[in-house]
């Protein structure tokens, strides 16, 4: 810089100094045509989500922060915080909150700390299969796209985490043997915890970082948690005993919010959402296949899977429906719960093979 400054004062070396000039001014014009991409900023976006490294939930994630990299040319990259590293769901949605994360793939506790509808497709005993729940979910989506919205975030894809099962230190074949349990509920949500109480049951709250060592401690003796989950996390190591009841299904979805989705290129949104919603497809389909390997796994390092028989399902229906009063209105608001069971009933007054 002194010796530029110092040819530039000088007379005898005005003109050395403007051909130099010119030649760096090409030079930097040259590179600016050649390598448009390059000259701007990579716009990182941080990603949570409590699925452990290593799980193919986790693994179908790190594809799509690779194709959102090539697809951008390097304009956009992920970078991902897997197994609860950045807290809890609740955690997680307080962070995008403050800017602190600019997307998340999150359970419906989490996405409901947003909007609450989305607990409608998590309503106990709601679903025999799969088909009525991705009936519902896509008569609803709209729906619960747009109050996502309305809240500044905007979904990348839909996915479930299968089906929640009871796992817990001594047998489950009835309620009322999950009476006699410490059963795990997410701190922060009171609502269920009041359910829970209501409904006889000892709830014990704590944040989702702390399960593992709450069950290795007995502090915790029970938990509703999808196969895949459990056998990833090694939950079931201290809890052996599995229901054999789809209590309920763990919905979940990749969230970012509007304000840095609103900073990508606007000409590379699409392919970035296309790329996302294919591997949330992806990510649903790995979890249902694997549903029946992962138990087999378990039962292999000794899982026992707790039988329940028509009487004992009547049981559990009965009680999951003693849920539905205080569920509406309080915690899936009523004109989305009340959707949730119109299209329910909708797809089962279909003809067959419809």
């Amino acid at each position: 810089m002194r010796f530029l400054e110092a040819s530039v004062r000088s007379h005898r070396s005005r003109r050395a100094s403007r051909a130099i000039g010119v030649a760096v001014l090409g030079a930097l014009l040259a590179g600016s045509r050649a390598s448009p991409i390059m000259a701007e900023t990579p716009l990182v976006i941080r990603m949570a989500t409590f699925v452990p490294a290593g799980s193919s939930w986790y693994q179908i994630l790190k594809e799509t922060s690779d194709k959102w990299k090539t697809a951008s040319r390097g304009r956009v990259s992920v970078r991902l915080f897997p197994g609860g590293v950045a807290g809890d769901d609740l955690e997680v949605v307080g962070k995008l909150r403050q800017g602190r994360l600019e997307a998340a793939m999150l359970t419906s506790a989490g996405i409901a700390e947003i909007d609450r509808s989305v607990h409608a497709l998590s309503i106990p005993l709601l679903f025999d299969s799969y088909d009525e729940a991705d009936y519902v979910l896509e008569k609803m989506r709209p729906r619960l796209e747009a109050g996502l919205a309305a809240k500044g975030f905007v979904v990348l894809h839909w996915a479930d985490g299968g089906w929640m099962r009871f796992f817990a230190q001594t047998p489950v074949t009835v309620p009322d043997d999950l009476k006699a349990t410490k059963l795990f509920s997410l701190a922060g949500d009171a609502a269920s915890l009041e359910l829970w109480r209501s409904a006889g049951m000892s709830p014990v709250s704590l944040p989702a970082g702390e399960l593992s060592d709450a069950l290795e401690t007995s502090r915790v003796t029970a938990l509703a948690a999808p196969p895949q989950l459990a056998v990833a996390t090694q939950y079931f190591l201290h809890a052996r005993h599995m229901t054999a009841l789809r209590w309920q299904l763990l919905l979940g979805a990749a969230l970012i919010t509007k304000t840095a989705w609103d900073k990508v290129p606007a000409d590379i949104r699409p392919a970035l959402l296309e790329a996302a919603r294919a591997d949330g497809r992806r990510l649903r389909d790995e979890v249902r296949k694997s549903e029946d390997k992962d138990i087999a796994e378990m039962q292999r390092r000794g899982l026992a899977v707790v039988a329940v028989d028509a009487k004992a399902r009547a049981l559990w229906q009965k009680t999951a429906e003693a849920f539905y009063p205080r569920v509406r209105g309080t915690i899936v608001p009523a004109e989305a719960f009340d959707e949730a069971l119109r299209f329910r009933d909708e797809y089962r007054k279909r003809p067959r093979g419809n």
